[in-house]
């Protein structure tokens, strides 16, 4: 079985290109972004947050996926990489952007629950994932990726990821499903 993307968002290969004239090297894998379109169709109407939105290539496929009445917020703090993303994006009615530290952001939210989390960064995942689930609806979708080794990844950072999947099988209201695939992705629901 071939599994890369049958279609791709068709704003994706010039999000990749103005990546790499930035020397941005940790956009939304391939078969992570088809995946994420996916999931994202099954919330018809759903409210979706990027936490983490890169130069908008996670956020590209999750729109691919979305219905017409659904909405997406991303979440970055590097101003220079988001406006990237919102170059690219900034015309599709159903996507805002927030230039905030994610924590940050993470404190001041008291909007509407959101019914799929899509993870890109440290918070919401290494650190404050209670606080995210808090704010995922019953049955939300939890989505993280980047857990198999990355080139990308900083020193020590393999402690941080076997921190992570140790401790998320305890996690008491998430449900969720480590995959070795892409570039190491979990998967899980709210409940």
């Amino acid at each position: 079985m071939d599994d890369n993307p049958w279609v791709t968002p068709a704003v994706l290969e010039a999000i990749l290109a103005d990546a790499g004239r930035l020397r941005f090297a940790m956009s939304c894998e391939a078969r992570t972004g088809s995946l994420l379109a996916t999931l994202a169709a099954s919330k018809p109407g759903g409210r979706m947050v990027e936490l983490g939105t890169g130069v908008g290539a996670g956020a590209a496929w999750l729109l691919h996926g979305m219905s017409a009445e659904s909405k997406l917020v991303s979440v970055e703090a590097d101003l220079k990489v988001q406006a990237v993303a919102a170059k690219h994006l900034s015309g599709d009615a159903r996507v805002s952007f927030e230039t905030a530290d994610v924590d940050a952001w993470l404190d001041g939210y008291s909007g509407p629950g959101f019914s799929l989390a899509y993870v890109d960064c440290r918070p919401g995942k290494f650190h404050r994932l209670g606080d995210l689930l808090e704010l995922l609806e019953p049955g939300g979708l939890y989505v993280v990726d980047d857990l198999l080794p990355q080139d990308t990844w900083p020193d020590g950072h393999q402690a941080r990821v076997d921190a992570f999947l140790a401790r998320v099988p305890a996690v008491s209201n998430l449900l969720g499903t480590p995959l070795r695939w892409a570039s190491g992705l979990m998967v899980g629901a709210r409940i």
